[in-house]
């Protein structure tokens, strides 16, 4: 039987930990320079916490984030959840920081989602030896995913869309569609951000 990671050969695999690790993003300082040129990334935005709360409502997910991400965190810019929008922690978060707006970059999906560059749909992680034993499944109790990049008009990933449910859900090929054309519409809203910047004195 082969090793997991030798079918996937830009995931590491750490035997002390026993959990295949997150993928090597050698965009990241990149991304990075856009974000910051772009003035998104470090602190919540109300425009994304509502295309959050709408990305939520068209799926019908508990939760949704707009995530960004650089060599160490993800940052939740926009972040919906059930309990009246409030954050809820999904990981360790400096003191400094907005509480349930940060997370670890080995915990979660989106790392993968940003470098493989294309949307994942996983229905059930539990049914995936290669995301099962990421630290959400046991630690916030994770068990489906649907998320897609954010590719801007330079050609640069910038974070994802995502939404996740505490149960397994048939997200099918309509799921895929919505968060494609989710993510394909807040990189226009992003796009216009930028040009209105540019226009502003």
């Amino acid at each position: 039987m082969n090793h997991p990671a030798s079918r996937v050969p830009y995931v590491s695999y750490d035997p002390t930990r026993h959990l295949l690790l997150t993928p090597q993003d050698d965009e990241a300082p990149a991304r990075v320079a856009r974000l910051r040129a772009l003035g998104i990334g470090d602190s919540p935005l109300p425009a994304f916490d509502e295309f959050a709360r709408k990305l939520a409502r068209t799926t019908r997910a508990p939760y949704s984030m707009v995530n960004f991400i650089d060599e160490h965190r993800q940052y939740f810019a926009g972040l919906y959840t059930p309990a009246q929008d409030q954050a809820v922690e999904l990981g360790p978060a400096p003191a400094s920081a907005q509480p349930g707006r940060v997370m670890d970059r080995d915990h979660g999906y989106c790392p993968h989602v940003i470098v493989r560059r294309k949307a994942l749909v996983l229905e059930d992680v539990c049914d995936y030896p290669r995301f099962a034993g990421n630290p959400v499944v046991d630690e916030i109790g994770i068990r489906s995913y649907l998320g897609a990049p954010l590719i801007d008009r330079t050609g640069m990933a910038l974070g994802t869309v995502c939404v996740v449910d505490l149960e397994p859900r048939p997200w099918g090929r309509e799921g895929l569609e919505t968060i494609k054309s989710m993510a394909a519409e807040l990189v226009e809203q992003i796009h216009r951000m930028e040009q209105r910047q540019q226009e502003s004195p």
